[in-house]
């Protein structure tokens, strides 16, 4: 279900910028969505062609580009990419310890609009 409410917002967010801008149709949307975010492509696609039906986006491909899970050592300030299976016991490769921050891999936004 939350990817029900994120493409109600990808959908709100993509028809007020095409309003804005002359749009007669909207081809597709891409997106960058972390590889923590839990939010699945083939859901996310299936309900976009629901919201959009009679509207300036229907038919519109969703174009999802996965970001990689990537953490700063608290240590040492080492940033490395990890896997999502490996994400509670990640070290450090270069020092070995295991605090550290997340930079990246839990974000969702608009990249850009293919419009007509």
């Amino acid at each position: 279900m939350h990817e029900l409410q994120v493409t109600e917002r990808i959908l709100d967010i993509v028809l007020k910028h095409a309003a804005g801008h002359e749009v007669s149709k909207i081809v597709r949307i891409h997106l960058r969505v972390g590889e923590l975010s839990d939010l699945e492509d083939e859901w996310l696609q299936r309900y976009f062609d629901y919201l959009s039906r009679d509207t300036l986006a229907e038919n519109a491909e969703l174009a999802i580009e996965k970001v990689p899970i990537v953490v700063r050592c608290e240590s040492c300030a080492c940033s490395f990419e990890i896997q999502k299976d490996q994400f509670r016991e990640a070290v450090c490769p270069d020092c070995g310890e295991s605090g550290f921050r997340l930079v990246s891999g839990r974000e969702y936004f608009i990249k850009n609009i293919e419009v007509i």
